[in-house]
Protein backbone atom coordinates (compact mmCIF):
# COMPACT_ATOMS: atom_id res chain seq x y z
CA UNK A 1 0.00 0.00 0.00
CA UNK A 2 1.15 3.64 -1.02
CA UNK A 3 -0.80 6.26 1.10
CA UNK A 4 0.15 10.16 -0.13
CA UNK A 5 -0.83 13.00 1.96
CA UNK A 6 -0.67 16.79 -0.03
CA UNK A 7 -0.55 20.20 1.04
CA UNK A 8 -0.41 23.06 -0.91
CA UNK A 9 0.84 25.89 0.85
CA UNK A 10 1.58 29.62 -0.40
CA UNK A 11 3.66 32.01 1.78
CA UNK A 12 1.23 33.17 4.27
CA UNK A 13 0.30 30.10 5.00
CA UNK A 14 3.65 28.55 5.15
CA UNK A 15 3.79 25.88 8.40
CA UNK A 16 -0.44 25.01 8.27
CA UNK A 17 -2.08 22.09 7.32
CA UNK A 18 -5.23 22.94 6.50
CA UNK A 19 -6.60 21.30 2.98
CA UNK A 20 -4.49 18.35 2.56
CA UNK A 21 -5.76 15.37 0.95
CA UNK A 22 -5.43 11.93 0.92
CA UNK A 23 -5.14 9.16 -1.36
CA UNK A 24 -3.92 5.56 -1.41
CA UNK A 25 -3.25 2.53 -3.59
CA UNK A 26 -2.73 -1.03 -3.06
CA UNK A 27 0.81 -2.09 -3.71
CA UNK A 28 -0.43 -4.00 -6.72
CA UNK A 29 1.72 -4.18 -10.60
CA UNK A 30 0.10 -1.41 -12.58
CA UNK A 31 -1.62 0.58 -10.01
CA UNK A 32 -1.03 4.48 -10.04
CA UNK A 33 -1.62 7.53 -8.46
CA UNK A 34 -0.71 11.12 -10.18
CA UNK A 35 -0.47 14.45 -8.77
CA UNK A 36 -0.97 17.50 -10.73
CA UNK A 37 -3.77 20.55 -11.83
CA UNK A 38 -6.07 18.21 -14.36
CA UNK A 39 -8.82 16.49 -12.24
CA UNK A 40 -9.52 13.79 -15.00
CA UNK A 41 -6.05 12.41 -14.38
CA UNK A 42 -5.02 12.84 -10.46
CA UNK A 43 -6.38 11.68 -7.53
CA UNK A 44 -4.69 14.83 -5.99
CA UNK A 45 -5.02 17.65 -7.21
CA UNK A 46 -3.29 21.13 -7.10
CA UNK A 47 -5.33 24.40 -7.26
CA UNK A 48 -5.84 25.23 -11.49
CA UNK A 49 -4.13 28.52 -11.39
CA UNK A 50 -0.55 27.07 -9.79
CA UNK A 51 0.73 26.52 -13.35
CA UNK A 52 4.43 25.94 -11.97
CA UNK A 53 2.59 22.55 -11.69
CA UNK A 54 1.94 20.90 -14.65
CA UNK A 55 -1.26 19.17 -15.52
CA UNK A 56 0.21 15.71 -14.61
CA UNK A 57 3.30 16.54 -12.58
CA UNK A 58 4.29 13.60 -10.08
CA UNK A 59 3.44 10.02 -11.37
CA UNK A 60 3.64 6.99 -8.70
CA UNK A 61 3.64 3.76 -10.58
CA UNK A 62 3.55 0.04 -8.63
CA UNK A 63 6.35 -2.22 -10.38
CA UNK A 64 5.87 -5.96 -10.57
CA UNK A 65 7.90 -6.81 -7.55
CA UNK A 66 5.41 -4.36 -5.81
CA UNK A 67 7.82 -1.77 -5.00
CA UNK A 68 6.55 2.59 -6.07
CA UNK A 69 8.87 4.44 -8.15
CA UNK A 70 8.42 8.51 -8.62
CA UNK A 71 8.46 10.06 -11.89
CA UNK A 72 8.56 13.85 -12.59
CA UNK A 73 6.61 13.88 -15.76
CA UNK A 74 7.13 16.20 -18.47
CA UNK A 75 5.34 18.71 -19.28
CA UNK A 76 4.24 21.17 -22.39
CA UNK A 77 7.37 23.48 -21.51
CA UNK A 78 11.28 22.42 -22.29
CA UNK A 79 12.28 24.17 -19.11
CA UNK A 80 10.33 23.38 -15.88
CA UNK A 81 8.76 26.26 -13.45
CA UNK A 82 9.21 24.43 -10.71
CA UNK A 83 11.70 22.14 -8.78
CA UNK A 84 11.05 18.76 -7.10
CA UNK A 85 13.16 17.17 -4.35
CA UNK A 86 12.43 13.77 -2.43
CA UNK A 87 13.12 14.18 1.11
CA UNK A 88 13.72 10.76 3.38
CA UNK A 89 14.76 11.14 6.70
CA UNK A 90 17.74 13.59 6.95
CA UNK A 91 18.32 12.60 3.55
CA UNK A 92 17.18 15.30 0.70
CA UNK A 93 17.44 14.64 -3.03
CA UNK A 94 16.96 17.08 -6.00
CA UNK A 95 15.18 15.10 -8.62
CA UNK A 96 15.60 15.64 -12.46
CA UNK A 97 13.08 16.91 -14.92
CA UNK A 98 11.70 14.10 -15.77
CA UNK A 99 13.65 11.80 -13.91
CA UNK A 100 12.61 8.57 -11.89
CA UNK A 101 13.48 7.31 -8.32
CA UNK A 102 12.37 4.10 -6.34
CA UNK A 103 10.81 4.94 -3.41
CA UNK A 104 11.92 3.28 -0.12
CA UNK A 105 9.93 -0.14 0.99
CA UNK A 106 8.62 0.13 4.15
CA UNK A 107 9.53 3.91 4.35
CA UNK A 108 8.24 7.85 4.73
CA UNK A 109 8.96 10.90 3.44
CA UNK A 110 7.78 13.83 1.70
CA UNK A 111 8.10 15.36 -2.07
CA UNK A 112 8.24 19.32 -2.43
CA UNK A 113 7.22 20.79 -5.32
CA UNK A 114 8.50 24.42 -5.06
CA UNK A 115 7.34 27.15 -7.49
CA UNK A 116 10.62 29.04 -8.82
CA UNK A 117 9.14 32.91 -9.33
CA UNK A 118 6.58 33.02 -5.76
CA UNK A 119 6.61 31.22 -2.50
CA UNK A 120 4.67 28.30 -2.87
CA UNK A 121 5.09 24.37 -2.82
CA UNK A 122 3.12 21.55 -3.18
CA UNK A 123 4.12 18.93 -0.13
CA UNK A 124 3.45 15.26 -0.34
CA UNK A 125 4.01 12.96 2.25
CA UNK A 126 4.15 9.34 1.33
CA UNK A 127 4.53 6.08 3.21
CA UNK A 128 4.98 2.75 1.95
CA UNK A 129 4.06 -0.08 3.65
CA UNK A 130 6.91 -3.04 3.31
Amino acid sequence: MLELTMATVSGADAGSTAGMTMAEAPSAPGAVLRVGRDASMCRLVTPEDWLFVSRVHLEFLCGQDGGWQLTWMRGSQAEPSSEVRLMVGEYAQPLGYGATVPLPRGGSGEIVVQDRTAPRSVNVGFYHEA
